[in-house]
């Protein structure tokens, strides 16, 4: 790879990535709407949720979601269309890849919002419509699938993003594909550890006394929660065990 190509790929997907279309948006929409934070309360407990990521999410919380879902595709088309000019001008070389991880960069610490961004799902799921979008829907699928096999509401929403490491590797084998979707999940992971610790303090204090309550809070629906609750393989397990003997 030719060392000046990489610095302006990269630069060109970090100035791109940085690119607020969370806060552009509310400004159009709701001027004076401050988008770059959301308090919600725990059901049944005194604890809150707090999400301060400038995002598809926190427009979708704010004004609604038809302006979260058109900031999730801006955020996507940030990355895609960088992408896909340096893949069809260097099919090549994996410059398309340094514009996506730069963009995730900029997406998540822009320099002139005071590093201040967003999760970078959109960014990630983007990137992926240009480097494998079959890949995109099967790890989401296998993610859904593994979810509901073990009654984790957790492990539908963000497993897939994971899930995309050993699937980047098993199509392509190619160690430019396989650093980069290992970047991905550490700066997307990186961005989420302040959900991580408070889910995780949620959980240790038995808030979510079941799948369906979270499923619930996440917006996924009752019914998926309700579902794994009855159907999981831990469900039937522990209803098995309490079946009395014969």
């Amino acid at each position: 790879m030719d060392p000046l190509t990489v610095v302006i790929a990269g630069t060109i997907g970090y100035l791109l990535g940085s690119i607020s279309f969370a806060r552009l948006v509310a400004r159009w929409v709701a001027p004076g709407t401050d988008i770059t934070k959301w308090v919600e309360p725990i059901p049944n407990s005194e604890l809150v949720y707090e999400d301060d990521a400038v995002s598809a999410t926190l427009v979708n919380l704010h004004v609604g979601a038809r302006y979260g879902c058109l900031t999730s595709i801006l955020d996507m088309l940030k990355a895609v269309v960088p992408m896909l000019a340096f893949r069809l001008w260097a099919p090549e070389q994996p410059y398309f890849l340094i514009v996506s991880a730069m963009a995730l960069v900029g997406h998540n610490w822009p320099l002139h919002h005071r590093f201040k961004g967003g999760r970078g799902e959109s960014v990630i799921y983007g990137s992926m419509l240009v480097i494998d979008p079959l890949g995109a829907v099967i790890c989401n699928l296998g993610a859904v699938f593994l979810g509901v096999l073990l009654g984790q509401v957790h492990l539908v929403r963000w497993g897939g993003m994971t899930l995309l490491i050993p699937w980047l590797w098993f199509r392509t084998g190619d160690w430019a594909y396989l650093a980069y979707i290992v970047f991905a999940n550490a700066a997307f992971w990186i961005s989420m550890h302040r959900d991580v610790k408070q889910y995780y303090e949620f959980h240790k204090r038995g808030v979510f006394r079941s799948q369906e309550q979270l499923s619930d809070f996440l917006d996924m629906g009752k019914g998926l929660g309700r579902f794994m609750d009855r159907y999981s393989l831990p469900a039937l397990f522990k209803r098995k065990g309490r079946q009395p003997e014969l």
